[in-house]
């Protein structure tokens, strides 16, 4: 299915897409590399523009931090495919890591597309705001593709959103290191000239 289409599906008619999705074989690579990294690299090329040209981040320390930001969502977006095969058994659900990575994956979907918004820094936080969208994807979701029983979805959800939360935490640690480093990289660079 063409990325444009899975996108506006999985929007605007979470229902009936997650049962397609739900009979898909993608494997991980493919759903990495032609749906997640260009769905990052909206937000992350936006915020970029947003941080260098709109915002007060010198090039450097705008590409660095585009360039952390980028790798840590997909790198988060994994790690919580992980939990949620892992949690699966825990809410009736059957382990499968295909399917639990394209919950994750395709869930994050809203928040990815409203990263076009960080071109505006002051409207990087209604970005945010898309991305809980992505909740009730992921609650609808779950009994599609984890197989669990739908009275455990909501607690299944809340479960998920917790450690997506502390998945969070840590990737804003990493890139407010990143941005520490930088600038800080800026500052001597600037001295020695």
């Amino acid at each position: 299915m063409a990325l444009k289409d899975r996108v506006q599906n999985i929007i605007v008619k979470p229902s009936q897409e997650w049962d397609v999705i739900a009979g898909e074989t993608t494997s991980t690579p493919d759903l990495i590399k032609n749906y997640a990294l260009p769905l990052v690299a909206i937000g992350v090329i936006a915020g970029f523009i947003g941080s260098t040209l709109i915002g007060s981040f010198r090039f450097a320390t705008g590409l660095a931090v585009a360039i952390a930001a980028g790798v840590m969502a997909l790198v988060g977006v994994y790690v919580l495919g992980l939990i949620i095969n892992a949690l699966a058994p825990k809410f009736g659900g059957e382990k499968n890591s295909a399917q639990a990575l394209k919950l994750a994956v395709y869930s994050a979907t809203p928040g990815w597309v409203a990263g076009v918004l960080n071109i505006l820094p002051a409207l990087g936080v209604l970005a945010s705001l898309a991305g809980l969208y992505g909740l009730y994807l992921l609650y609808l979701g779950l009994p599609r593709l984890m197989k669990n029983p739908a009275d455990k979805s909501v607690p299944y959800t809340v479960v998920v959103v917790v450690c997506a939360v502390g998945i969070a935490i840590v990737i804003n640690m990493v890139i407010g290191a990143v941005i520490g480093g930088a600038m800080v990289g800026a500052a001597v660079s600037t001295g020695l000239r």
